[in-house]
């Protein structure tokens, strides 16, 4: 059994693997591979193209896809060890995935960090409590990481360019008036320097430069493929000579729980707001988004309107990349270990 939790688990060639499939999926494939299998999708956040793309994918594949929304139509759970469950959670995840990996062939989970102590959300304990004692694969819907969109980028780009290694990739960070995940910048970052772009992160202060262990692993990865990792907060230079333009919010990791005293910093920099001016700095380069996007806040009207943005091809090639992957951990196995007893 293998869990899909972050794409550091896995080698490029692995995960070209599952991008080939997808494509070919994309291309006309509908076969009803896990016919009569079923997955249990676990929200702790609010989703559009994470619930939609994985629900239809499984239909698309045979599958029964149940939405559970812990908390809300579904009980609460505790995740901490050893302690007495006297307040809200009415149950431990050791039975939720106990009992769920009984009932279905694979359980996905989306749960986004507490943002209070980044020391506490880096661990990734919900997703990681699940894969601990769920007896089915557990797939990574999006945590501190959300490597469902890191394929769906990929395939995205190579439909578009073709092959990436040696190509700019600009990761920028953009104003948001609220502190977000640095999830999709940690994916973002680490899809591209696996893939062999030459990555630059562009972010406003040393403060925004993204956690040690996902910066580590790109710029040993990068090295590997003959490339590199660049810092910059210089914005002409990060957009200078750029392929793909891929921008995202984040709040910076100093300043988790502290957030006023953040606040200031971001809003010294809503001009890194990506607009028409900085794209033309780039080699015709292509503007991409993770969704959602706050118009003419994130990125102006004609950037995202503009026949160089692939948000819209980003976004459906979700489905694609995840049915895939459903396929890939399902396909011929039987049903989780729990059920035979």
């Amino acid at each position: 059994m293998r869990h899909f939790l972050t794409t550091l688990d896995y080698s490029r060639d692995e995960l070209q693997g599952l991008l080939d499939v997808a494509a070919r999926m994309k291309a006309g494939r509908h076969d009803k591979t896990l016919e009569g299998k079923s997955i249990a999708l676990l929200f702790f956040n609010p989703s559009l193209r994470t619930r939609t793309s994985f629900e239809l994918g499984a239909h698309q594949l045979g599958m029964k896809a149940i939405v559970l929304e812990p908390g809300k139509g579904a009980w609460p759970i505790e995740f901490e060890d050893g302690g007495v469950m006297d307040g809200e959670p009415e149950e431990h995840v050791r039975e939720v995935a106990r009992v769920l990996s009984r009932y279905v062939d694979a359980i996905a989970v989306r749960a986004f960090p507490k943002f209070q102590r980044w020391e506490d959300d880096r661990e990734d304990k919900v997703i990681r409590a699940f894969a601990a004692h769920a007896t089915v694969p557990v797939i990574n819907m999006e945590t501190i990481t959300h490597p469902c969109q890191e394929l769906a980028l990929m395939l995205t780009l190579q439909e578009k360019l073709g092959r990436t290694d040696g190509k700019k990739l600009l990761l920028t960070w953009t104003y948001h008036p609220k502190p977000l995940n640095t999830a999709v910048a940690n994916s973002a970052l680490i899809i591209a320097a696996k893939f062999g772009f030459e990555v630059t992160l562009l972010c406003p202060t040393p403060e925004y430069v993204l956690d040690r262990r996902y910066m580590d692993a790109a710029e040993e990865m990068a090295q590997a493929a003959g490339q590199r990792i660049t810092v910059t907060h210089d914005v002409e230079a990060g957009y200078r000579g750029a392929a793909v333009v891929y921008a995202k919010s984040w709040g910076a990791l100093p300043y988790f729980g502290r957030w006023a005293e953040e606040k200031p910093i971001r809003e010294a920099h809503r001009h890194f707001m990506v607009d028409r001016q900085k794209m033309e700095l780039t080699s015709g380069g292509l503007f991409s988004h993770c969704l959602p996007v706050r118009r003419n806040v994130k990125v102006t009207d004609e950037v995202l309107d503009s026949p160089q943005a692939i948000h819209i091809d980003e976004a459906e090639n979700r489905i694609h990349v995840q049915k895939a992957l459903m396929e890939a951990l399902l396909a011929g196995a039987s049903a989780g270990a729990d059920r035979a007893k």
